[in-house]
């Protein structure tokens, strides 16, 4: 809900409102003709729904007082119910300094960590009050905009950079949306934290370019742009990048990446990146990304309505390169390792068949009874080579079930691990960002159910009905080299419909890039 309002300078008196609204009216009408806002400004307001008044947050409360000797308040009063959460007033003129500034509802004042929904309530409400001020100043084309703190400038951060990205690339340059500059807003009398701010944009530019890279069409994203694209982004941040071609995958006896790879004419890559942030002698975290450009099935070709998202298969790919360059980018004290398969999953006359049976690094033979299950087979062979580097962990990130979606929705990411640590640290750092993860089990039930048959050692579809997200999590763990591990399923999150996440845009959403980074940032500063 949004309300535009009028220029109090012309006017004190709280009486006489018919008079101000003719008078807003005309104010509005000028705006509309008038060049777009140079400077905007995103302020907050606590307001629980049953109540008429509101309060100003600290930041909102000092530019009331200072800058329009209570006129900000007054205009709120009159425009009608505060606003809510998620919703925005925009008063225009209030004083030279900034020609638009946007009310923003943050709720209750009360809010924080809900131990049922297992998240922060109240870092969300920022997040999504910060992206619907940034968006309406965004409509006007307010080339910068400041952006206040709200109590938490990483989240405020994080809402602004996020709400404002916009899939537009390949748009023609004159009707792209305009997109503004951001600042902190802050008053040298209020505590600021700069800091926080920095952290904020870091982890939103890493999702905005996870964004970026699987809303790139098929056909502009085959695996040899990626690595092009990787090459190119990640050139002067601190992360070494190395290009392994098929021929190396085949010396490495990768036979199971390679058979997914057989069905397409676009070669496979393999990436490997490399960041220390510390001791070159200190082991490593692996990241995996899964890294399928495309998906189509192969010959058990998904249905049409399947087909229209499978650009963003390479989602762990996306989303750990992203957080490679983040990582970099805020210098963490940790050295990371990333493992990247790249490769198309097409129909072909060398396409993978029902039956066939491939051998990875370890020697365990798996039969291919579904080819659409091919997202664990490119994964298997990472999982392998991992162990080379005598890790700390291993954390894979990959979309392989379509039934996470049916099981939750697009509400958190499925997590498998064997790692009770590596479990509560995760599902911290999804509390923090808001981006919230579930534990799902790694029983021996369900490895039974892959591995029971008589001339395979495993199968990738395996026995039993249901369950087909644990048996893939069962698949990788028969190949992890050693210790501790963990599997995220992304497939349900993979996009978003701009509802379930208002401050993230119809289309790809990225996920889990920022809480990969807390993730990682957060065992940072336990070990320090």
């Amino acid at each position: 809900m949004l309300t535009r309002a009028w220029n109090p300078r012309s006017t004190r008196l709280l009486g006489s409102i018919c008079r101000r609204f003719s008078h807003a009216q005309t104010v509005v009408g000028a705006e509309k003709c008038a060049s777009p806002p140079s400077r905007g400004l995103v302020l907050g307001i606590y307001s629980d729904s049953d109540e008429e008044s509101g309060l100003l947050t600290p930041n909102a409360a000092k530019y009331n007082e200072d800058y329009t000797h209570g006129a900000l308040m007054d205009m709120l009063r009159i425009a009608g119910p505060m606003p809510r959460r998620g919703e925005a007033r925009l008063f225009f003129n209030l004083e030279p300094t900034y020609s638009v500034v946007a009310v923003c509802g943050l709720g209750s004042d009360c809010l924080g960590y809900d131990p049922v929904e297992k998240m922060d309530l109240s870092k969300e409400a920022i997040r999504l009050a910060s992206a619907t001020g940034c968006q309406e100043l965004q409509k006007l084309k307010t080339s910068r905009i400041y952006v206040e703190d709200f109590g938490h400038a990483e989240s405020a951060a994080e809402g602004a950079h996020l709400g404002l990205w916009v899939n537009q690339e390949m748009r023609a340059v004159e009707r792209r949306q305009f997109i503004p500059q951001l600042q902190l807003y802050y008053e040298p009398s209020l505590p600021c934290d700069s800091n926080g701010w920095r952290i904020g944009l870091a982890k939103a530019e890493a999702q905005n370019l996870a964004r970026q890279l699987m809303e790139a069409p098929a056909n502009h994203m085959t695996p040899t742009s990626f690595a092009q694209n990787v090459v190119h982004i990640l050139c002067n941040s601190g992360v070494n990048v190395e290009v392994k071609v098929r021929s190396w995958a085949e010396s490495q006896g990768m036979d199971a990446f390679l058979t997914v790879a057989k069905g397409s004419c676009e070669p496979p890559i393999f990436l490997e990146l490399s960041y220390y942030g510390t001791k070159m002698s200190d082991r490593p975290i692996v990241l995996i990304g899964q890294g399928n450009t495309y998906d189509s099935g192969g010959i058990c070709a998904k249905k049409i309505h399947a087909l229209k998202d499978m650009r963003g298969d390479m989602a762990g790919a996306a989303s750990v390169v992203a957080t490679c360059r983040a990582i970099a980018a805020l210098k963490l004290p940790v050295n990371i390792r990333a493992l990247i398969p790249l490769c198309e999953h097409m129909i072909g006359c060398n396409a993978v068949k029902p039956g066939d049976v491939v051998t990875p690094r370890n020697g365990k033979s798996i039969e291919i009874e579904n080819a659409d299950y091919e997202g664990a087979l490119v994964l298997v062979d990472a999982l392998q080579y991992a162990g080379s580097f005598g890790p700390k962990y291993i954390v894979d990130v990959a979309t392989l079930s379509d039934h996470v979606l049916e099981s939750f929705g697009k509400v958190c990411s499925a997590v498998f691990t064997n790692s009770e640590e590596l479990w509560q640290r995760i599902k911290h750092a999804g509390v923090h960002t808001g981006d919230r993860m579930w534990r799902l089990p790694l029983w021996d039930y369900y490895t039974q159910q892959m591995t029971s048959a008589e001339h395979v050692d495993v199968q990738n579809v395996g026995r039993g009905v249901g369950g087909e997200s644990c048996k893939a999590a069962a698949l990788l763990r028969e190949f992890l080299p050693c210790g501790q591990w963990m599997h995220i399923d992304t497939y349900n999150v993979m996009t978003t419909k701009g509802e379930d996440f208002p401050y993230l845009r119809r289309g790809m959403a990225g996920r889990p890039t920022r809480t990969l980074i807390e993730f990682i940032a957060q065992a940072c500063c336990k070990e320090q």
